[in-house]
């Protein structure tokens, strides 16, 4: 099994292929279009940027620690501090 981590503790939407199938859709959308893109920036008007939702987060391990112990609704859904370190783990360091 495969012991690699991510260089930066970040988590983002990319994960899961929702927000790079809205910009393929977004970029189709544009590539279809009969008529001519009169201006540069024009090309947003095609297709709604809403749809497209791209985030990430970026959260050290300190961090993660320290919201723990001081959120109280943290400590009620991990009783551990360790079990907190592996939820931060599992979304922002493991691949």
């Amino acid at each position: 099994m495969s012991r690699s981590v991510k260089r930066q503790p970040v988590f983002s939407d990319q994960q899961k292929h929702g927000a790079s199938w809205a910009k393929m859709q977004a970029a189709k959308a544009v590539r279809r279009y009969p008529g001519e893109i009169p201006r540069g920036k024009w090309y947003r008007k095609l297709y709604c940027s809403w749809n497209i939702c791209d985030y990430s987060f970026y959260t050290t391990k300190e961090q993660a620690v320290q919201e723990w112990e001081t959120e109280s609704w943290r400590k009620m859904r991990f009783p551990s501090r360790v079990e907190a370190i592996q939820e931060w783990s599992k979304f922002y360091r493991r691949k």
